[in-house]
């Protein structure tokens, strides 16, 4: 059931690679330095502001949670695979979720979704207990011996169905769930303490929204906090899903940009929105709005993410088109670092099967449309959309995108 944040197509673009935050030394001093550089940068720099938050996060070892393969790349804004399909939550994700939980040092904190630990690691300085469920063996086991030895001795680890929670020791003041049910379990609202809020991304499986909720009179009061993408829950939870995607029709949605909300505005379905504008100014070649990019400092993310089911079986070619505006856009280091619509296709154990991409754009010129066909590997199951400027400079503006089969097989 319980699976991290599907982000790593941040690794893929190799977005953060720029940052000076890899680690090639591994030496403790590196990794300590590294790990500072991240918060300020990408974490408090993406908006986290809660002080307790932000030391947590530099005193926490990621390093120590993800496999020794993945070790330099640790302090990388960017999900890491830890094995059996999972991944490792990015560290803005961590901090954003745990800032919404207003730990407090008297807390007992129920963790649906263990994954690595390193949730747990970073609430564990913050509150009293932890407790935190894994339903994949193997990886609930790991976690658990990590943490022991990195002395987080107020981390309790279960392996087991997390949305059974832990009735023998509920009520807990707070719920943080990293897994995306399509409805809040409901033996997780029993066990949640009056008054306790409660963070979870709930929705499809390509569409979802963080949400805050805080139970009132027994009953859910809720607070949607912005879009997100987690991978696919295994086992019957993911089964059950009411609402299932069809991989043989893959498409985008809120293409056009149209659908926003809040102040400042943010697109609805679209995740992990950077540096990004929603624009009204009557100059949309497609309805009334489109979204501007802009980016002044190299490699530094500018973009926004979307999920999509797509069966290499069935679907031979994608056709992509989009209307695009460049103001003195220009490329970064390392050079392939340029603006467009990228589209990197898993398969079903969410390994890299291929990468495809629309634009590669320089200069400065106004409207215009562009398009290309791109294929579909046999293998490829699922895809990660990033349109932006993908780590180059300048200014970008995007309306009417569109992603559709082209053939079929």
């Amino acid at each position: 059931m319980i699976r991290r944040l599907f982000l790593r197509t941040i690794a893929v673009l190799g977005l953060w690679a720029v940052l000076g935050t890899t680690c090639a030394a591994q030496s403790p001093q590196a990794f300590t330095a590294a790990r500072h550089r991240m918060v300020e940068r990408e974490v408090a720099g993406a908006g986290v502001t809660n002080p307790r938050v932000l030391e947590a996060m530099r005193n926490t070892p990621r390093h120590e949670f993800v496999p020794l393969a993945q070790r330099a790349q640790a302090y990388l804004d960017m999900a890491l695979p830890i094995g059996h399909g999972q991944t490792i939550s990015p560290p803005f994700v961590v901090a954003y979720m745990t800032e919404q939980l207003d730990p407090q040092p008297s807390d007992k904190v129920l963790e649906i979704g263990t994954g690595s630990g390193y949730q747990a690691a970073v609430l564990s300085g913050l509150v009293r207990e932890v407790y935190t469920i894994e339903i994949v063996k193997p990886l609930g086991r790991t976690a658990a011996a990590t943490l022991r030895r990195l002395k987080y001795d107020n981390v309790h680890v279960r392996v087991g169905d997390g949305y059974e929670g832990w009735p023998e020791h509920a009520p807990f003041d707070k719920i943080i769930v990293t897994c995306s049910p399509d409805h809040v379990p409901p033996k997780l609202v029993a066990q949640l303490k009056e008054g306790g809020l409660m963070v979870i991304p709930v929705g499809e499986r390509y569409e979802q929204t963080l949400y805050l909720l805080k139970k009132v009179d027994g009953k859910l009061q809720t607070q949607a906090l912005k879009p997100t993408l987690f991978v696919p829950m295994t086992g019957q939870a993911e089964q059950r899903r009411r609402v299932q995607p069809d991989p043989t029709k893959p498409a985008i949605r809120n293409g056009d940009f149209e659908d926003f909300a809040g102040d400042p505005a943010e697109l609805g379905v679209w995740h992990y929105q950077r540096q990004l504008e929603v624009v009204c100014d009557g100059s949309a070649p497609s309805g009334k709005a489109y979204v501007k990019f802009t980016n002044r400092e190299p490699g530094r993310g500018a973009q926004a993410l979307q999920g999509l089911a797509v069966d290499g079986q069935h679907v031979k070619q994608l056709r992509m088109s989009v209307w695009v505006r460049a103001n003195n856009v220009r490329p970064a280091y390392p050079a392939d670092q340029l603006p467009g619509v990228m589209v990197t296709f898993y398969d079903q154990n969410r390994a890299t099967v291929g990468r495809a991409r629309l634009g590669a754009w320089q200069g400065t010129f106004t409207w215009r449309q562009e398009s290309t066909t791109i294929p579909v590997p046999p293998r490829a199951r699922e895809a990660i959309v990033c349109i932006g400027l993908l780590g180059g400079l300048g200014e970008l503006s995007l309306d009417e995108l569109k992603i559709e089969p082209s053939g079929s097989k």
